[in-house]
């Protein structure tokens, strides 16, 4: 049985996500990508046995929710073949860089998959996508006061040359989601927080575009 945190510390403010590390006493990598790859650890229980844990190393991610003045999300669509589906998404993209900063990546992967530029960024939420298998972290940004790109556009291949594009009202998306007809993780979570953000303290109290991100450390 899990253990149960008490009322009064959760009050007190425990329920927050804290660094931990067990300790591992080997891993090996039996596969490379190109761009992630699969680590096997053995790693030291509570009560003294091991386990052996295999997980995804992944660069992490940025994700966009661009909200235009008409309360649209600016959407991509393409082809996932893990799922073998056509998924409605944000535009999203790996932190290819070590130690890239993420807004940076985020206004690039806005202009290549949606030809869209913003002027107010703010941080929407940060999320591990698969934490049992994967370390993954996204960074979820909002962006809002879009205008197009000038210039040529980003020439795409692969799944993306067959990528489109469209806007929808976030309350539909938001009725999508619920309904169990829209199921991309960065979409799912960048409607839901920016619905509950509205409701609450509203957009303008989202953290800064520059907030440090422990998960994903970053230059300035």
């Amino acid at each position: 049985m899990a253990n149960e945190t008490t009322g009064a510390a959760a009050e007190a403010g425990a329920v927050v996500d804290t660094p931990e590390e067990w300790r591992v006493t080997a891993t090996t990598t039996p596969f490379r990508g190109n761009k992630t790859s699969v680590r096997t650890d053995d790693v030291v229980m509570p009560d003294g046995s091991v386990a052996r844990r295999d997980y995804q190393v992944h660069p992490g991610s940025v994700a966009v929710l661009a909200l235009d003045d008409e309360d649209r999300v600016v959407l991509v669509r393409q082809y996932r073949h893990p799922v073998r589906q056509r998924l409605w998404e944000i535009p999203a993209g790996l932190l290819d860089v070590p130690g890239e900063n993420p807004l940076h990546a985020a206004e690039r992967e806005l202009y290549e998959e949606a030809h869209v530029k913003a002027e107010d960024w703010r941080v929407l939420t940060d999320v591990y996508t698969t934490p049992g298998g994967c370390d993954e972290a996204v960074r979820i940004f909002l962006a809002r006061d879009l205008s197009p790109v000038e210039g040529e556009r980003f020439d795409v291949s692969e799944e993306e040359a067959d990528m489109e594009l469209a806007r929808v009202p976030l309350t539909e998306l938001a009725r999508g989601v619920l309904a169990g007809e829209l199921h991309n993780n960065c979409l799912v979570v960048g409607v839901t927080s920016a619905i509950a953000a509205r409701a609450g303290d509203g957009f303008d109290a989202l953290r800064p575009a520059g907030a440090p991100w422990p998960a994903r450390p970053f230059d300035a």
